[in-house]
Formats: structure tokens, sequence, C-alpha cells
């Protein structure tokens, strides 16, 4: 093209300006990338100096004013956005004894998986649950919840939200409850002993987010003693069981993807990548990540890494089993025909 031409073409685009209109074809390869191309990057929050943060915000504002005392994991990649990944939200939550986080109920599902202390409780829609190191908790869309402690010391949690996916649809929608904390109308262990034993009331319909709201960890880790005993190490993933939604096998949430993987020790995964973008927690051991074509990172106890989507990664246990809890949005992949891997 001659410049006469280029310069020509270029007075006809600020003409499109006024009119709101852009021409397709200076945009095309943004909009249609050859392959993903996320924004976040591989990043590890180390426990100690994140802890310590956390802590510090107990002694400057309390669980009732902050509403949820919470400090957001932000991406560098994605400063200011309030997101661990492109499409996933993760924060870390403290109570201290006797404090109460108000009821309140939104749009957006949320998990909670508790890294420290005894004595939080959590209630959704009626029914309270104790929190223990290594039990998943749910939060479905749309359902009371409040968090108080009951305990002695400082009790702290991940939370992992699909927000930034709620607000892309601009679905987002919030209602605090007009009590500070819900009435209970179940005992403790119901939902459980209802759903958690390959058993399901006769007439219970297909819900769309488990039943069962809390996971305990003990229960979790007899599993993957079984299989790591017993079964076989699949080359990509180690030992990995999800959770799921006892009336239709599908997630356990319907738009976040959690998962416990177990890599043995002296295992290393070939390299693995997928469309969807994941968070990682360890909860046990000491687990090496490698994204792409950066070298390991040593994750230990309570660790955070995220990975972006589409990244290659491996896991690698040195010392001793290594065991993680990781969340995704491979669901809503899944759900929308967009979920792709390489095994390569």
């Amino acid at each position: 093209m001659t410049a006469a031409a280029a310069n020509k073409l270029e007075d006809y685009y600020e003409t499109l300006k006024p009119l709101n209109l852009a021409p397709l074809w200076v945009r095309l390869k943004g909009l249609v990338p050859s392959e993903p191309m996320p924004k976040a990057i591989p990043f590890r929050w180390a426990w100690s100096p994140t802890r310590g943060a956390l802590i510090t915000s107990g002694s400057l504002i309390s669980a009732k004013e902050a509403e949820r005392r919470v400090l957001v994991l932000e991406n560098p990649g994605l400063a200011g956005q309030s997101r661990i990944t492109d499409t996933l939200y993760a924060g870390l939550q403290l109570i201290l004894p006797g404090e109460l986080a108000p009821a309140h109920r939104h749009t957006q599902s949320a998990l909670r998986f508790c890294l420290e202390g005894e004595g939080a409780v959590t209630s959704v829609d009626g029914e309270r649950t104790t929190m223990h190191r290594g039990d998943f908790i749910i939060t479905p869309f749309w359902t009371w919840h409040d968090h108080k402690h009951e305990g002695d010391e400082p009790v702290i949690w991940l939370d992992g939200l699909d927000v930034p996916l709620v607000t892309a649809l601009c679905a987002g929608f919030r209602e605090e409850h007009t009590d500070e904390d819900q009435e209970i109308t179940r005992p403790e262990g119901n939902a459980l002993a209802r759903y958690g034993n390959n058993l399901l009331p006769l007439d219970h319909p297909v819900s769309r987010t488990s039943p069962v709201f809390s996971y305990p960890y003990g229960r979790t880790r007899e599993s993957l003693d079984s299989l790591a005993r017993t079964g076989p190490v699949d080359p990509h993933h180690g030992i990995t069981l999800r959770y799921i939604n006892p009336t239709n096998g599908d997630w356990a949430i319907p738009t976040i993807g959690t998962m416990m993987r177990l890599i043995p020790a002296g295992f290393e995964t070939r390299p693995y990548r997928a469309t969807n973008s994941e968070v990682v927690v360890v909860l046990e051991g000491e687990l090496d990540v490698a994204v792409g074509q950066d070298p390991y990172v040593r994750l230990s106890r309570n660790d955070i890494m995220s990975i972006p989507g589409w990244s290659r990664v491996r896991y690698r246990a040195v010392d001793g089993d290594a065991i993680a809890f990781c969340f995704s949005d491979r669901p809503v992949h899944e759900k929308l025909g967009l979920f792709r891997e390489d095994r390569g």
C-alpha cells in the first residue's frame, strides 16, 4: 500500500469514530486470536508474609465493620481488577474469636477452603457447619450465609468466587439479611447425612449446586490414601479427585471446578495445558510447580499459586507426598463447549 493510500485509509478511520463504528479488519486478530492470550501471569503468594498482612488487618478493622475482612489475591497481570486469574476471584478471609461476619447473599457462587485455626462456623440457608483445616465448603449462589467464631484462635480460609464471570454477564445482585446472623433451621451435619453417603432422599430433584455444602477433609484424605496405595497415577494429573454434586454427578459448583490433588513422592507429571485457569493451594507437603518455560517454584504449606489458562504446567513432589486443593473455571468451559486440553 502506498503512503497516499495509507493516509487516505487513516482519514477514513477518523470519520468512523463519531459514528461509533470500527473496522473489523483492524481489530480481528485481537478479537479472535489464534490461541488464548490470558493477561494473568503465574504467581505465588507465600504464606508467611501474606498471613502476616492478614493478621495485621485484624487489629485495624473488625469483621462487622468490614462485612468481610478479606485480602484480595490480585494477579500482577491484572492489577486493580480483584482477580487471581482472568476469570476467577480469590481472597483470604480472617475471623477472630467472638466475631460475626453478618449474613448476606449474592448471585456469585463461592467456595471456602479452611487453612488455619479452629472454632469458626459458616451457616448456609439455615444449616451451620464447623470449619476445620482442609474442609471445602460451598456457598451456592443466592443463599444466605454468615460466619462466626466460637473458638479462641484466629481462623483463616481461602475464598474463591466466579465474580469476573458474573460481572462480565452483568448479572450481579446482592442483598443484606435483616438479621446479623440467620436462623438455624436444620441440625449441623444434616446435608451430609442426607446426600453425602452415596444416598439421596427418594424424591430429591436434581439441583444445580451440590446440596452437600460441606466436604470434610478427613473423608477426602481417606480416598486419596486408598488410591495412592492401589490405583494408577495419571501421568499428567497425579491422583486428582473432583468434588461432585451427588444429584447429577456434575461439578459441585456449576461454575467453579474444585479438586484435591495428590502428587506422590518422587513423581513428576508430564506437561499439560488446558483452556481453563486454575488456583492451587498446598495443604500437605511441598509441591514444585513449573509453568511454561519458567523453572520450578516450590510451594509449601498454605502457599497459593495462580496458573493462567492455556499455560503448560508440570508438578513434582520431591521429599514426600504433596497434597493441594485446586479450583478452576473448567465447568464453564465444558458447558459452553470451549474446553480444550493438550497432553503434550
